[in-house]
C-alpha cells in the first residue's frame, strides 16, 4: 500500500466580508461602485435627468 499524505492549503475567501485595508474590502468596494453607477445610469435614463437634478440638488 501507499502512504498517502493529505496536503491542506489554507487560503483566503476573497469573498468574505473583512473591515480595513484588506483585499476582500477592497473587491467589495468595487463591487458596490459597479452596482451604485449601474443605478445611476438606470435613474437617468427612466427620469430623462441627471442624479443630482433627480435628487434636487442641482
Amino acid at each position: 500500500m501507499q502512504d498517502t499524505q493529505k496536503v491542506t492549503s489554507v487560503t483566503e475567501d476573497r469573498n468574505a466580508w473583512k473591515f480595513g485595508f484588506t483585499p476582500q474590502a477592497e473587491i467589495w468596494n468595487g463591487r458596490f461602485a459597479m452596482i451604485g453607477f449601474a443605478a445611476a445610469l438606470i435613474t437617468e435614463f427612466v427620469t430623462g435627468q441627471g442624479v443630482l437634478s433627480f435628487l434636487g440638488l442641482l
